[in-house]
């Protein structure tokens, strides 16, 4: 996790490398057109988000991804407390989900927030942030779980920065099958020769030239 944390800090994203397995990604993927397993469904073009569509998990979420969550956020919470310290932000991330998101439902944001997006050929998702209540963890994951080259072309994951009176820079990060990219929710803290100032930050995925591509999105936060 040191070497996530410093890729962070430099570029504003990491890629932990096959952090789920084919078979789990295969499995996930599957999962989309049960509806029993989610809450709400979103297609992105009725919003004005882009092309193609998403699925919001219900309580209680699936195995797989309550085990993602769970074992992933005490790495995020270490920097995102860091974080905090950079910016002089006093409040302090717990060291466990659960503990997290009781401070959540006592705010009032009690719906689980992981989702499934499904894109097909001509699908984007414009750049934006996934912000949906008072508390917002600052960092989130997002899994590739289809096969770039075989399932789908295209269909890249985006994001920029815009830094004060400064033009916006972009990163296309690469991913393969059961890499996951960890990114800004909204902000992170940079150096420069003033001290430590915030970045905004967004996301987003380009164009899909062919095929079918499915990615799962993993927010510690839950929503309103």
């Amino acid at each position: 996790m040191p070497k996530l944390g410093a890729e962070l800090d430099a570029f504003g994203c990491a890629v932990w490398k096959r952090l789920v397995t084919p078979r789990q990604c295969a499995s996930i993927a599957r999962s989309y057109h049960d509806d029993r397993l989610f809450r709400s469904r979103v297609v992105m073009a009725q919003h004005g988000f882009g092309r193609g569509e998403y699925k919001y998990f219900s309580y209680p979420l699936p195995a797989p991804i309550a085990g993602l969550r769970a074992s992933l956020y005490p790495h995020l919470a270490a920097i995102a407390n860091r974080w905090n310290d950079a910016l002089g932000v006093a409040f302090r991330y717990p060291e466990e989900h659960r503990q997290y998101l009781d401070l959540c439902h006592r705010a009032g944001q009690t719906k689980p927030t992981p989702l499934l997006l499904e894109y097909k050929e001509g699908d984007y998702n414009c750049l934006h942030q996934d912000v949906y209540g008072e508390h917002v963890f600052p960092l989130q994951v997002t899994v590739l779980l289809s096969v770039p080259g075989r399932d789908f072309t295209g269909g890249e994951f985006v994001l920029t920065e815009q830094r004060p009176r400064m033009q916006s820079r972009a990163e296309v990060v690469p991913l393969e099958q059961g890499d996951a990219v960890i990114f800004p929710v909204r902000e992170r803290p940079v150096s420069g020769t003033r001290g430590v100032y915030r970045v905004r930050m967004r996301h987003g995925v380009s164009r899909l030239r062919s095929g079918h591509r499915y990615t799962l999105g993993i927010i510690f936060h839950d929503a309103r």
